[in-house]
């Protein structure tokens, strides 16, 4: 089965078996958690679509997070020529990666 779902404010296609980055959830590595806002609801070859108003009831994405973590740094840099100003920044992007168990 293939879902779409909404969380962190962005919305992703899962799979069952997938591991993905979301947006940093509260909880320990080994937790069980589960993402009842589902969207969209397909078989693998794309029939049987599911579309929710704006989401499916009685549909739930079974998950388990695997590690907390942080990305790589991206660096954000402010430039004005003739008037020597130049400013870098760095940021880390928390995450929260989850592996899919099941799409019910």
């Amino acid at each position: 089965m293939l879902a779409v779902i909404e969380t962190g404010g962005k919305q992703y296609i899962v799979k069952d078996g997938q591991a993905l980055k979301i947006e940093k959830l509260e909880a320990a590595e080994g937790d069980k958690i589960t993402f009842d806002k589902v969207l969209l609801l397909a078989a693998e070859d794309g029939s049987d679509v599911q579309i929710g108003t704006p989401y499916l009831d009685g549909v739930t994405i079974d998950a388990q997070v695997e590690m907390q973590g942080r990305s790589k740094k991206v660096r954000v840099v402010k430039y004005k020529r003739k008037v020597r100003y130049k400013r870098t920044r760095g940021h880390r992007q928390h995450f929260t990666k989850v592996k899919v168990e099941k799409v019910k």
